[in-house]
């Protein structure tokens, strides 16, 4: 059986009991539930679903029922960018096989989630290329692919894509690091930069639910053009990293060359999830 995953994000990150209940609606619609990490500086969960095609974009929605009904974005959501409630739900496909499904998947899903009233934007592959920063930055430049025009009153907008897997990964800076020393820093490591990785998105953040600890928060898009280590090699040679974190889940192959003397919270792997 072809197997799909989805890693939708809700924009809460404080309320175990709503995050458990959405969770609870992807699992009763038929997906398996394979990890939930909640933030609350960043006021954002991720759940990562794993399901047939044909099923999971479904389950996906009655998921996103139960967040429209239990979160409001014009309520304050945190550090993190968003544009909805559900704020994005892309479709992740683990090998080229299995892309052609994904996609066609993700079409699925837009459709059914536009069915709720989100205005759904297109990104990625499903979008020439467009990315999903540009369509945070300025939503009214891009039209919906799905679903209304205007925003929800109070679920907002979702980004919809299909893609291989992404990797959320956040690095702690040692005291004196500061938030302007990590701005910096993500400032140089993300794609672009003075010390640009490829694929690799940042951003510097000050956790308050943490004593005010310094982090860079990073998507890395292809572990396989860097490694989780050669990111983290860089930002050292500019802050001692303290300790770091996984969002979700990563193929394996992404902690190949970890140093074993730097902790990874919450480190599991899509492999060890599907028992592969």
């Amino acid at each position: 059986m072809t197997v799909l995953m989805s890693v939708p994000n809700i924009s809460e990150g404080r309320d175990q009991a709503v995050i458990d209940t959405i969770g609870a609606a992807y699992a009763e619609a038929g997906a398996r539930l394979l990890d939930t990490h909640l933030d609350p500086d960043h006021h954002r969960a991720v759940h990562t679903l794993a399901g047939a095609p044909g099923q999971l974009a479904a389950a996906v929605r009655a998921g996103a029922e139960r967040a429209i009904e239990l979160i409001d974005i014009n309520q304050p959501r945190g550090l993190h960018p968003h544009l909805g409630v559900l704020d994005i739900a892309p479709i992740v496909f683990l090998d080229e096989a299995r892309e052609e499904a994904a996609k066609a998947e993700a079409l699925a899903l837009g459709a059914l989630l536009g069915e709720l009233g989100l205005p759904v934007h297109l990104y990625g592959l499903l979008a020439g290329g467009t990315k999903r920063a540009d369509i945070r930055k300025a939503p009214n430049n891009y039209a919906p692919d799905f679903g209304p025009h205007e925003p929800h009153p109070t679920a907002g907008r979702v980004l919809v894509g299909a893609r291989p897997p992404l990797i959320a990964f956040n690095a702690e800076l040692a005291p004196p690091a500061t938030v302007d020393d990590a701005k910096a820093i993500a400032a140089m490591i993300r794609e672009g930069g003075t010390q640009g990785l490829p694929g690799v998105r940042a951003l510097g953040l000050e956790l308050a639910a943490r004593g005010g600890v310094a982090q860079v928060t990073m998507n890395i898009e292809d572990h396989r053009a860097v490694r989780l280590a050669e990111v983290l090699s860089v930002i050292q040679r500019h802050a001692t990293v303290s300790e770091c974190e996984l969002v979700g889940l990563a193929p394996r192959a992404a902690f190949d060359g970890w140093p074993s003397a730097v902790t990874v919270r919450n480190r599991r792997t899509i492999e060890d999830a599907l028992a592969l």
